[in-house]
């Protein structure tokens, strides 16, 4: 087998020069003078030309495979791999009979104690792409034994991994389970990205996260697996307290975070390792500082259990045996509970072999088990972010003995799912665990969780877990109820996003309304909506028809949605991104209603007709004319009952100091306005007192029982409960009226018509 060309394999300083070389996403060339018309038509740019005028150097930039490849092979040179293919040129033979049958192989790694061969696809397409690499994946385990004994020959004693790694492809279910037979480990752009951000965070040691990943339960050759420990009992857990070189535990523990290249893998709790924090360490531990607190691990032994040898020297009465304890040597069997900073920051340092630090080390921890220690641990530390408190409450309560809780679980994960599956038109557009939000990344797992809570998917339970209402897409387990319900989700909002593309990429841009909080609540709502009615006149049973069946008649309704977000004009988007707080989320998906509604005439939810009643501002004119009335006269009895009690100083008597030098500020800043543009400066302090500054007016001292009680009580209120506080509640409500009356955008309802009605009939034609 001597066609392998071995010298394309570099180390050490031309190692550097390839890093280098790969860092670039342009390729120079030299080339003659008279080539360059012809050169720039390929794509070449002209850098400089050469002092003996005959040459020019040329650059452009390198096609996209070849990024994507140079990506991944500086993924393993960031991660330490000490012997690497140079460029694209290395081959290895694999047959050991013909040695003429020889492979192109995109990367090799190699370190003291693996052998990685990665296979890079890459998709130069504006969207993700469906692969079919049956072919390919086929050739590669047909070679992959030959290669293996040819990479060992240079290599000896060496573990070996093969990678297949994608750029821009969904893989198919049928090359899935080929790799997964075949022990290929696929490398999507996602761990590709979630490796390339670890390496930044933990340079060369996210290694061990990397090698813990790909060969899990394998065997560590060389490793000592003895230590001294004492054996206790705490919390009905036995557990094992010890001291350890930061290098051995590095090696077998695992930090499991909550991200996409590790949606699959639990219990995914922990938060990505911060550079910043972890540099502080490496100092402080470089230092000479150390930590005298214990890290917290749980030790993964399949259900078989450690084996510990008890000393003979036994302490009389104690529960605690002390002994030699053997740790598993094999990667990824000692998960990082709490302290992962603290290890890490050991992983550089010349302390690695040389100190011991705590540990105390439970042992095969269920899942809940390993988040309830670590949720206890960081409790009181507000560590934990909203987003991955939500999932981990989530996992915990997967297996719930209440099942409204099991299907709070289901929600998040339908709604992380959303997020992380290559599928899902949401990828990479929901706020996942530690990725920061973006533009395009404002979408997050509450606000799906919360839409699919208000739609009707799923069985509500009551006391005794008793059904009170039927889920129209529940099987009755978390699981199955998963892996029917998620394909018809996804392909829903893959139908909207296909359809409505440029309004689906905006996000927060442009005014976006689709792919943001409101907006994609709206459109699992409205699909709920469509479910129900498609249910209701029977032309729908989704337990019993086919997905198809079902997404073709929800498709139906979702057309005229598509139409109207395809047509949004810049006041559409003003006035429904004008709406904050509930009653926002309310408004789009009364409007996605509403555009369904105007073309199918069958499609009527329960509101929708009253609510844009009272949105159509029938009531503005004449409520504006009312509360104007109301605000005058409500004002012209304060100010006559305030002068009768204080006399002329009653402005500053009567109002307490903080209503009277904002409206004092307020006045002032109105005058000075008005001043400089010529006018005369009119505004009192009083013109600034609004009605509720004047509900707290009268509600101070003896104001309410001496002057104001007779005047502001509601004939129909005299015998509620609250006091006077809650007697003139409805000063506050009608000026908050008043004040949203001066937004554009807002519409008097029906009920609030007819309290400042009420309230106009009273104080203004009355008295």
């Amino acid at each position: 087998m001597g066609k392998t060309t071995w010298n394309k394999i570099v180390c050490d300083q031309d190692l550097a020069k390839a890093r280098a070389l790969r860092s670039k996403t342009y390729i120079v060339s030299k080339e003659r003078v008279g080539a360059l018309d012809a050169l720039r038509l390929e794509g070449w740019e002209y850098i400089k030309t050469y002092a003996d005028k005959r040459f020019i150097s040329v650059k452009r930039s390198k096609p996209v495979d070849e990024v994507f490849e140079d990506k991944v092979w500086s993924l393993f040179a960031k991660m330490g791999f000490t012997h690497m293919n140079f460029d694209r040129h290395f081959v290895m033979a694999y047959n050991s009979r013909n040695s003429n049958d020889t492979q192109q192989i995109d990367i090799f790694a190699a370190d003291e104690e693996s052998i990685i061969i990665v296979e890079c696809k890459a998709s130069n397409s504006d969207t993700p792409q469906e692969g079919v690499f049956k072919k390919d994946i086929e050739a590669l385990h047909g070679q992959m034994d030959g290669l293996t004994k040819e990479a060992r020959s240079k290599f000896p004693g060496r573990k070996i991994k093969f990678i297949w790694a994608t750029h821009n492809y969904i893989l198919n279910k049928a090359d899935q389970q080929r790799l997964k037979e075949w022990e290929i480990i696929h490398f999507s752009d996602a761990v590709v990205d979630y490796y390339l951000e670890l390496t930044k965070h933990l340079g060369t040691s996210a290694k061990y996260q990397f090698l813990g990943k790909v060969f899990a339960n394998i065997e560590i050759k060389n490793m000592d697996d003895k230590i001294p420990a004492i054996q206790g009992e705490m919390g009905g857990f036995k557990y094992y307290s010890f001291s350890i070189e930061p290098e051995r535990l590095l090696k077998i523990g695992y930090v499991l975070h909550r991200n996409e290249a590790n949606k699959n893998m639990m219990p995914t709790y922990q938060r990505l390792i911060k550079k910043a924090r972890l540099k502080s360490v490496q100092q402080f531990v470089n230092d000479g500082g150390y930590f005298p607190n214990s890290i917290i691990i749980s030790i993964d032994t399949n259900g078989r259990g450690l084996r510990f040898e008890p000393s003979s020297t036994k302490v009389d009465g104690c529960i605690s045996k002390l002994g030699v304890l053997y740790l598993p040597k094999r990667y990824r069997s000692a998960y990082i509970i709490d302290g992962q900073h603290r290890l890490y920051g050991y992983s550089d340092s010349r302390y690695a072999k040389n100190n011991t630090i705590p540990v105390v080390a439970f042992v095969d921890l269920e899942r809940e088990e390993q988040i309830k220690l670590f949720m206890d641990i960081n409790e009181n530390q507000k560590a934990v972010p909203k987003t991955l408190r939500v999932t981990l409450n989530s996992d915990m309560l997967w297996e719930s003995l209440n099942y409204n809780e099991r299907r709070k679980a289901l929600r998040s994960k339908i709604a992380q799912m959303l997020g992380e599956e290559e599928t899902s038109p949401l990828l990479d557009r929901i706020v996942i665990g530690d990725n920061e939000t973006l533009p395009t990344r404002c979408i997050t797992v509450e606000a799906v969780q919360n839409a699919l809570n208000r739609c009707d998917f799923f069985t509500v339970f009551g006391k005794k877990n008793v059904i009170v209402k039927d889920g129209t897409f529940d099987l009755g387990e978390n699981q199955a109820t998963c892996d029917f319900f998620y394909p018809f989700i996804e392909e829903c909002l893959k139908y909207v996003m296909q359809n409505a593309e440029e309004e689906w990429n905006k996000g927060e841009k442009d005014y976006g309304l689709l792919t943001i909080n409101r907006g994609i609540q709206a459109i699992l709502r409205v699909i709920n909506d469509i479910v129900n009615h498609l249910v209701e006149i029977g032309n729908l049973s989704p337990k019993q028809d086919k997905l198809e069946t079902c997404l073709t008649q929800v498709k139906f309704y979702l057309d005229p949605l598509i139409d109207y977000l395809k047509n949004l004009t810049f006041d559409m988007r003003k006035d429904l991104r004008g709406y904050f707080g509930g009653g926002a989320e309310t408004r789009f998906w009364r409007a996605f209603q509403k555009a369904i509604a105007d073309s199918r005439a069958d499609f009527i939810p329960d509101g929708l007709k009253e609510y844009w009643d009272n949105e159509a501002k029938l009531y503005n004119q004449e409520s504006l004319q009312f509360l104007t009335e109301i605000r005058k006269e409500i004002k012209a009895i304060f100010e006559k009952e305030l002068e009768k009690l204080y006399g002329d100083s009653w402005l500053i008597k009567a109002l307490p100091k903080t209503i009277y030098t904002r409206a004092k500020t307020e006045a002032d800043d109105k005058n000075y306005d008005l001043i400089s543009s010529g006018q005369a400066g009119e505004i009192s302090i009083w013109d600034c007192v609004n009605l509720s500054d004047c509900k707290n007016i009268a509600t101070i001292g003896n104001h309410w029982a001496a002057v104001f009680e007779k005047f502001l009580v509601r004939p129909e209120e005299e015998k509620i409960s609250g006091g006077k506080e809650a007697k003139t509640e409805w000063m506050s409500k009608v000026e908050t009226i008043f004040n949203k009356l001066h937004r554009m955008s807002y519409s008097v309802t029906e009920s609030e018509f007819k309290l400042i009605k009420s309230i106009y009939l009273w104080k203004c034609l009355n008295d």
